[in-house]
């Protein structure tokens, strides 16, 4: 439990890093910095996996499809679901759709929650029901405020879970099933950094792109990489709650870049970020408490050496 928390809010952290790091990849748009993502996030993801011992994950899917040849279906879907949910986090932005892309990550992890207490039957202690409850406020005043859900907005909100659900289902939910996503998407990638648009051309004219791709390959392998364990590692309820810590960092970031948060937008951001708070709170509330059991056994153990004495 714990390392799963720790995992996704490592995750959370990342991510939060990249939206700065975009700077660096200017230029290139969001094909290129998608097809790029992909080729450089692939070699520090296996040798991330290859340092825990995890490649072996990547010969059992293999050898599993080789015996089941109708696994690649689902091999294929997990891939197509996994990488144009990246694709779609670069693309709104940059091509002004960033608000409709960004209320379907405040609407995710509610749809995640949603998942948990529905196919899992997983309960909501008081002080996560708390969370819920502000963040449905939040979420229920931004979309009143737009006034309607874009087709972006519902393909994060849904495609998302359901990814998620499936790779449980088909158990690739690891660092393993993973790479099979980025691995299958490479054809893509290589059309659209070499045939596409000739990025090599524009890596000439700015040399600082060669090492920004290296860095962009690093915190995407780093950041995907502990998202996808702590899906395994975490109940579908807190891997949802917990999702909300990245569009807060993301708020928090904008901020800090020069974007000011409109006077209508308050009502949004600051249910969510209570949320995140009591989540916070249950948190450190649970850790001593379970501090203070281990102690309490200690002293009984202690107790009990000298009693024997």
């Amino acid at each position: 439990m714990y390392k799963g928390v720790a995992l996704s809010v490592l995750a959370s952290v990342t991510f939060g890093v990249l939206y700065f790091y975009t700077l660096f990849l200017k230029p290139m748009d969001s094909e290129q910095t998608f097809a790029w993502r992909m080729l450089a996030t692939l070699p520090f993801l296996t040798l991330f996996m290859w340092w825990m011992g995890d490649l072996k994950k990547v010969s059992e899917i293999f050898w599993r499809t080789i015996k089941q040849p109708i696994f690649l279906l689902w091999l294929l879907m997990s891939s197509f679901l996994c990488t144009t949910q990246l694709w779609l986090f670069l693309w709104g932005p940059i091509n002004g759709r960033g608000l409709e892309v960004s209320l379907g990550y405040f609407l995710l992890p509610l749809v995640m929650v949603l998942v948990g207490c529905v196919l899992y039957k997983e309960k909501l202690s008081a002080w996560q029901m708390a969370a819920v409850v502000l963040a449905v406020l939040g979420v229920g005043h931004e979309i009143w405020r737009i006034g309607s859900i874009a087709w972006e907005t519902v393909y994060v909100a849904v495609a998302y879970p359901i990814y998620f659900f499936l790779r449980r289902t088909f158990k690739t939910d690891h660092l393993g099933g993973f790479w099979w996503d980025l691995c299958l998407i490479l054809p893509v990638a290589f059309y659209l950094g070499f045939i596409h648009s000739n990025t090599f051309e524009l890596m000439a004219v700015f040399p600082h792109l060669i090492l920004a791709v290296i860095g962009l390959g690093f915190l995407s392998a780093l950041g995907l990489g502990s998202y996808m364990l702590a899906s395994r590692y975490l109940p579908f309820v807190i891997f949802g709650l917990l999702s909300y810590l990245e569009p807060v960092l993301l708020a928090f970031a904008s901020i800090a870049l020069g974007e000011r948060v409109e006077a209508e937008e308050w009502l949004t951001y600051i249910p969510i970020w209570g949320a995140v708070l009591l989540l916070v709170i249950e948190g450190a509330l649970h850790l001593i408490k379970q501090k203070r059991k281990e102690q309490a056994l200690a002293n009984n153990v202690e107790k009990l050496k000298k009693r024997m004495d």
